[in-house]
C-alpha cells in the first residue's frame, strides 16, 4: 500500500467523526474496519455496524435487511447508498423480483478498533521468557504473543485476519494429511501439530467432533482476554474438515486458555 493511501485510509478513519468522536473516548464505541480498493474503510455507525454484521452471516435483501436491523427503510436506504459507494457493500438484481435487490459484503473485512484491559502487564508477559531456558521456539510465540497483546491494548483486533490466515494454511495442509480413513486423517493433524510443537491434540467425542489441544501455541501464555483467541487455528481446522468432508463446516471454540481453562476445545459444528 503506498503512501498516498496510507494517508487517504486515514482521512476514511476520521471521516463521519465530530470532534466529540474519539475512537476510546466511550467503552461503547466500536469501530469495524473493511479493506476496499480504495483503501481501508472505517465504520463507526451502529447501524452500519449492525447490518454490516448480519450481512457477513449471509446476503440479504433490503426488507429483510429493514426487519432485522429494526430501523426504519429510510434510514436503512441511506446506510445502504452511503456503504455501496465507499465500496464495502454491493448488490444485484433479485432473481424472484427484478425490482428488488440483494445486498452483499464485497469488502475483506479486517477487525475492529476496541480498546480492551488486559489484567496483565506485558512487561511481567516478558519477563516470564527471560526468566526462562531461552528456547527459539518460546522466543518465536513470545514476538507472536507480545504483537497480538500489544495490537489488543490499542484496540485493535485481528482476529478476522488470523482465522482467514489460518483458512489458506488449512487449505495447503490438507494435502499433507488427508487420509480417507477418518481415524488416519485425525491422527496425522494430531501428529502435525506435536511436531511442530503447536500443541498436543486429543480427540474428546466424535458427534459432535469435539478436540482439544493442550499448550495451544496460539494461546497458551496469554493473559485473561475474557473470550476464545484461537482464530489462527479455528482457520486451520475449518478448512482441514471443510475440505475432508466436501461441505463448508464450523469451527467453534468453546474453552481457551484465554478464557481462562486449562486448554483449549474446539467443536467441529
Amino acid at each position: 500500500m503506498g503512501k498516498n493511501n496510507i494517508n487517504q485510509d486515514t482521512r476514511d478513519i476520521n471521516n463521519g467523526m465530530n470532534e466529540n468522536d474519539h475512537v476510546y473516548g466511550s467503552e461503547n464505541i466500536q469501530i469495524e474496519l473493511f479493506a476496499t480498493p480504495e483503501g481501508v474503510k472505517a465504520v463507526k455507525s451502529p447501524v452500519r455496524v449492525k447490518i454490516l454484521s448480519m450481512l457477513r452471516e449471509g446476503d440479504l435483501s433490503f426488507d429483510e435487511i429493514v426487519k432485522l436491523s429494526g430501523r426504519a427503510k429510510s434510514t436503512v436506504s441511506s446506510h445502504l447508498k452511503s456503504m455501496s459507494r465507499e465500496g464495502i457493500i454491493s448488490s444485484r438484481m433479485d432473481p424472484n423480483d427484478a425490482r428488488k435487490k440483494i445486498f452483499f459484503i464485497q469488502s475483506e473485512y479486517i477487525g475492529k478498533l476496541q480498546r480492551q484491559q488486559l489484567q496483565e502487564d506485558i512487561s511481567a508477559y516478558i519477563q516470564r521468557y527471560i526468566s526462562s531456558e531461552n528456547d527459539p521456539f518460546e522466543f518465536f510465540r513470545l514476538i507472536f504473543h507480545t504483537i497480538r497483546i500489544s495490537l489488543l491494548t490499542q484496540g485493535v483486533d485481528i482476529d478476522p485476519i488470523l482465522h482467514e490466515a489460518g483458512l489458506k494454511v488449512g487449505e495447503s495442509l490438507y494435502e499433507k494429511v488427508k487420509d480417507p480413513d477418518r481415524d488416519t486423517f485425525l491422527g496425522n493433524i494430531a501428529n502435525f501439530w506435536e511436531t511442530h510443537s503447536l500443541g498436543s491434540v486429543e480427540v474428546k467425542t466424535l458427534k459432535p467432533l469435539t478436540i482439544s489441544v493442550q499448550d495451544c501455541f496460539e494461546c497458551s501464555g496469554l493473559p485473561y482476554l475474557g473470550r476464545p483467541a484461537c482464530a489462527f487455528d479455528s482457520g486451520i481446522l475449518e478448512s482441514l474438515f471443510s475440505l475432508y468432508n466436501n461441505e463448508k463446516v464450523g469451527v467453534k471454540e468453546t474453552k481457551c486458555y484465554a478464557l481462562g481453562d486449562k486448554h483449549c476445545r474446539f467443536v467441529i459444528e
